[in-house]
Order: structure tokens, then sequence, then C-alpha cells
């Protein structure tokens, strides 16, 4: 467990997503979703940490069949408000996740790790209920972004003061320790000045993300691999049947041993 969100935090969270950086992160996010998952029409995707449904309503547009969790109900109530009946929307604990396995195709955690207190039991999670690939979104704490945040938050209050950010090197790590040896794809983008926007835009088109781990946004993505298959087989024999003729047998079989007995004591008494 790690942050919930009530309404001053929420309100915190939600100015952030409104700022230039917050909404830079937004696209960074959608755009490592889709490079990085191929998300198809129709597949079954978990928002876990979904909070007001920023990247609900994302997915929702790729025509994906969405679901989102919180544990935040504050949080849940304002993408419902948000949502209406276009998603199913649950208040529960990202590492105790309320759903079967392989209920999903896909499983994102976008911004979430930041505020757990150990994002493994979540990863594992996350992969339990997705049965082909989990995304994770980070804040690099490699990055000038992140560097500059814990600076200011030296002098103000900022929600992102509680956040904990992850460098590739630890996210991999924690990814290995709760799928194995899995294959995995990241990527890492930067957040520009907006007056460098376009040339930011420019510089991430021509060079691999992937050997730039210092950028502010870091996405991955690991595909799920399960390693034993099990299938339900039918019962043909009714459990009580089954029991009767336990039962019977063992009967039938201290019936059998009284008859030698007594046929011993005949043989002693003869």
């Amino acid at each position: 467990m790690g942050l919930i969100f009530d309404i001053r935090s929420a309100t915190l969270y939600e100015a952030w997503c409104h700022s230039p950086q917050g909404r830079a992160m937004e696209r960074l996010a959608e755009k490592f979703i889709i490079n990085l998952l191929d998300p198809q029409p129709g597949e079954r995707v978990l928002d876990v940490g979904c909070g007001a449904g920023n990247h609900l309503l994302f997915l929702s547009k790729l025509g994906l069949d969405i679901t989102g969790i919180d544990a935040s109900p504050y949080m849940i109530s304002r993408a419902r408000e948000r949502l209406g009946k276009r998603c199913t929307l649950k208040t529960g604990m990202a590492e105790d996740l309320p759903f079967d396995d392989n209920e999903f195709d896909l499983a994102v955690l976008t911004n979430t790790l930041e505020f757990l207190d150990d994002p493994l039991p979540a990863l594992r999670e996350a992969g339990r209920v997705a049965n082909r690939m989990v995304f994770i979104g980070v804040m690099n704490s490699l990055s000038w972004y992140c560097l500059f945040n814990k600076l200011q938050g030296l002098f103000r209050e900022s929600l992102l003061n509680h956040a904990r950010y992850y460098n590739m090197w630890e996210l991999k790590s924690r990814v290995r320790v709760a799928f194995g040896q899995v294959p995995i794809a990241w990527g890492s983008a930067q957040i520009w000045p907006p007056f460098l926007d376009r040339i930011g835009e420019i510089i991430t088109d021509q060079w691999s993300l992937n050997h730039l781990p210092f950028g502010a946004f870091l996405g991955l993505a690991a595909t799920v691999i399960y390693r034993m298959k099990t299938d339900s087989l039918p019962l043909k024999a009714r459990m009580s049947k089954a029991r009767q003729s336990i039962a019977r047998s063992l009967t039938m079989g201290n019936k059998d041993r009284e008859e030698g007995v007594r046929g011993d004591e005949r043989g002693l008494s003869i």
C-alpha cells in the first residue's frame, strides 16, 4: 500500500496533470503505450491506478475494452463522472487485484509505481491478470526533470515530494523479479521546454529512444510468458456416488477381514 489520494492530494495531482509538464508526460505515456504494446481494438485492458481516468479516456479512443481500478474512492468517483458506462471501475489495491487470472489482455501502470511502498506485489498482480503484456510508465530518477522537482520540493509543498522515482536499471530489475526472464521492450523520452517542443520532437524522432535512458519519462513493456498451463477436466463420477462407493468398499473390506478372522478362529479350533 502507498499513498491513497484524498480530495486535497487529488486536487494537487490534477493540477499537475493540467500543467505543461503534466500534459507532456501524458503525451509521452500515450506514445509509448501505442509503440510498445501495439494494442488492438477489442482487447481487454486494465488500468491499475487509473486515477481520474485520463488514460482510460485515451485507451477508450483506441477501441479497447477498458477497466480501471484505484485505491482512492474519490478518484474512482471522478473517473465515473467522466466515463459513465463506457468503463468498468472498481476501488481496490494494486497489490491485491479483484480479478481472475488472465482476465485481461493488457495491464498498464502509468505513474502508479511512484506512489506505492513496494512495487513488486503490484507488478506480480498485473502479470497475473494480464495474458499478453504489462506496460509500466514512470518518471525517471536520472533525468533533469526529476532532479529539478526534488530541488523545488525543498522550498514548496508538492505532491511529487511523496513520489518515488525509478531509473531504467531499477525498473528492469523489479520486472525480472516479478515476471522472470521475459521479453522486455523499453524507451525513454525527454520533456522539452515549450520553446523547444518542435526541436525536441525532431531529436526524439531521429534518435533511438532505447539508447537514451536519461529522459524524463520511461516506458517499459513486458511480455507475459506462462511456463505451465493447466486445463480443468470434468469430473465423470458424482461426488455423492464416489463417497458411497468408498464407504462401501471400506465396509466390504471390514466384512472380509471379519470373515477371515472367523475362519482363522475356526481353523484354530479345529
